[in-house]
């Protein structure tokens, strides 16, 4: 049924006196009924008397309705006391008609009894009020299947498919959603002149440009835009998407992915809105899911950071590699609570083990290491903001440098197959102290897998080394914090007008990890191709479109000046003249000087020392020593930088 119809039927009140007409006839009938009944028990009361009946029963129920105003009341919404009413006035006819008929019955020479009147009456009395009451309900019934029906299409999202470049999964999605309780697909939404057509019973349209949208929309009632695939969204990111953010009524939705499917949620309940990661400037990167689910079927991984961004949804992939045990380590205990009972939800049938504990204490990550012998170490606990580590470089020394010493040593002590250290683009000539400590660790990391294949140390691990630039939606990122502030009303603020970024979602980086652990034969530093970047205010500007919202009208951008430590430009990692290529056309081989393993122990030893002692003038001295490529920006430690520092290969 039509939706204005619907809405019609359910919101126009039919008229009192079309009630009072319905209400009369319907009694009438049921005096009909009544003397149909009568004839059947072979009582004979000739046409005259049945015709006065008719007539007394009309006349009757007319004047009782109209003294007890039963017809003023609304029948969908009738009442208890409606009903008492009703039955009153059915009472004073069945009265009325018994004396009138009682009177005729004086002038006229019928075989009828009064006591055979009285019955008919009574009998009348039932049948009238139960026929009258039933209609009621009918009509109760009726009103609600109409509203129900109404109510569920009103409250669906009605719905647009984008059909492009994956006609296949479109027409796949329409079938799936045919049936939702959430959304009614409606038909499909095309780019380009076109005439009506028909895909899987479903309509065609086609637009050309914001208005033509629009006015599609409009006429069919249209609240929504849906995507199947990723690179639809890339595709339309400038156009269709751009048109819909220009409205004030359509949303933009994308079908969940794999990555996102969760455990007991039905698919329509997954699919989202479109967020900042679907448009990034290049495609999604893909990887061979097969070769990493043979590398760690059957065996024990430990993850360290597992409650952070990248190291939970490392936990995330593994858990569907057919992992024997995996070992969440971590020493923030709310995020790794809340990552125990996602795990317990998603993965039941999984073997984990959440372990509270802190990378810089060599004695716990050895009990660990003890206990539950893991073959596969991925390193993702470290400190990674870089105002606060600006401001406690002693702290960023212990958990980036001296922790991931000691993964690094407990790994060959217990010979562990491999070990993937997380390392991150502000390693690469960096010029913050987070930089400079990630950039460390990467230095100890390869210079003891080097002394391990020169035979200078005993030990059979693997070090494999990632780096990646900035992760979406990671804790404490520029995404989050974005969306607070527009939730706020706004402004957003951005450091610099200029200021660029690379970016990754956080399941296409712990891919790449997972990917390049795989292949490595170790001592490798890998970079990852990260595309084009992205600069911070246009990214602002998407987010605040996305949400509704105008950029500059309904909420502000201000800009507040670069932090301690940051860059305006990102290295690009993978320079084809700083790397080698891989088999895997966006993974690299980052070019690096070599340290021996005994210079670099030395040097950790001391900046440990200094840490510990809180000595922060000669750390950071001696970590500009050590990476001489460490010049500082707009940070207090640019007096320490040694002034013949020219950015050495790093």
């Amino acid at each position: 049924m039509n939706n204005k119809l619907l809405k019609k039927l359910i919101e126009q009140y039919v008229s009192s006196w079309t009630v009072l007409i319905c209400d009369v006839a319907v009694s009438t009938i049921a005096s009909l009924i009544v003397l149909f009944t009568a004839s059947l028990l072979n009582l004979n009361f000739g046409f005259r008397f049945s015709v006065w009946w008719i007539i007394g029963a009309a006349l009757a129920s007319t004047l009782m309705f109209i003294v007890l105003r039963t017809y003023c009341s609304v029948v969908r919404y009738s009442t208890f006391h409606d009903v008492g009413r009703i039955c009153l006035a059915i009472l004073g006819k069945d009265l009325l008609l018994f004396g009138s008929m009682a009177l005729y019955l004086q002038f006229v020479d019928l075989n009828i009894t009064i006591g055979q009147l009285a019955a008919m009456s009574a009998f009348d009395l039932f049948a009238t009020i139960v026929c009258l009451l039933l209609v009621r309900i009918v009509i109760m019934m009726a009103f609600d299947a109409l509203k129900k029906r109404y109510m569920d299409q009103h409250s669906k999202t009605r719905v647009l498919v984008y059909m492009g470049s994956h006609d296949d999964k479109s027409a796949a999605l329409v079938g799936r959603l045919r049936n939702s309780l959430h959304y009614q697909i409606i038909g499909f939404i095309s780019f380009g002149k076109g005439t009506h057509k028909m895909i899987s019973g479903m309509p065609v349209f086609f637009f050309e440009d914001a208005d033509s949208l629009e006015q599609t929309c409009v006429s069919c009632g249209i609240n929504a835009v849906l995507f199947a695939h990723d690179d639809d969204v890339r595709l339309e990111k400038n156009r269709l998407i751009r048109f819909c953010q220009n409205t004030s009524f359509l949303k933009t939705l994308i079908s969940p992915s794999i990555d996102e499917m969760v455990n007991g949620v039905s698919f329509a309940h997954s699919i989202r809105k479109i967020r900042i990661e679907d448009l990034l400037n290049r495609p999604e990167i893909k990887i061979s899911m097969d070769e990493i689910r043979r590398n760690f079927n059957g065996k024990v991984i430990m993850v360290t950071g597992a409650a952070g961004s990248i190291g939970s949804e490392l936990c995330r992939q593994l858990a569907g590699f057919g992992i024997k045990q995996l070992v969440m380590f971590d020493n923030a205990e709310t995020p790794l609570h809340n990552v125990r009972l996602e795990f317990e939800h998603r993965f039941p049938e999984l073997d984990f083990i959440p372990v509270i504990g802190d990378v810089r204490q060599a004695e716990r990550l050895d009990y660990v290491f003890r206990k539950y012998k893991p073959q596969v170490v991925f390193h993702a606990a470290a400190y990674k903001h870089v105002p606060l580590m600006e401001e406690n470089p002693c702290e960023a020394v212990m958990a980036n440098v001296v922790g991931s010493r000691n993964v690094a040593d407990k790994c060959v002590e217990y010979n562990i197959e491999a070990m993937v250290m997380i390392s991150t683009d502000k390693a690469v000539n960096p010029t913050n102290i987070m930089g400079c400590t990630k950039r460390l660790a990467e230095i100890y990391v390869q210079s003891l897998s080097l002394a391990i294949e020169r035979g200078q140390v005993n030990g059979v691990t693997r070090f494999v080394t990632t780096r990646f630039g900035n992760v979406l939606g990671s804790n404490g990122s520029v995404i989050p914090h974005f969306t607070e502030q527009i939730e706020h009303g706004g402004p957003v603020t951005v450091t610099h007008p200029d200021i660029e970024r690379f970016f990754m979602t956080i399941p296409e980086a712990c891919r790449l990890v997972m990917e390049a652990a795989t292949f490595s034969k170790g001592n490798n530093i890998f970079v990852f191709d990260m595309g084009q970047p992205m600069k911070i205010k246009h990214l602002a500007e998407q987010m605040i479109k996305l949400a509704g919202y105008r950029p500059g009208i309904d909420i502000n951008i201000e800009y507040c000046g670069l932090r301690p430590g940051e860059k305006l430009y990102e290295e690009v990692l993978a320079d084809k003249e700083n790397t080698q290529p891989t088999c895997h056309n966006r993974i690299r081989i980052a070019k690096v000087r070599e340290y021996s393993y005994n210079d670099a122990a030395h040097a950790l030893d001391s900046l440990e020392q200094l840490a510990r002692e809180v000595n922060t003038e000669p750390m950071v001295r001696l970590m500009k020593d050590v990476v001489p490529e460490f010049v500082s920006n707009n940070s207090p430690y640019q007096r320490f930088d040694h002034t013949d520092a020219v950015g050495a290969p790093a």
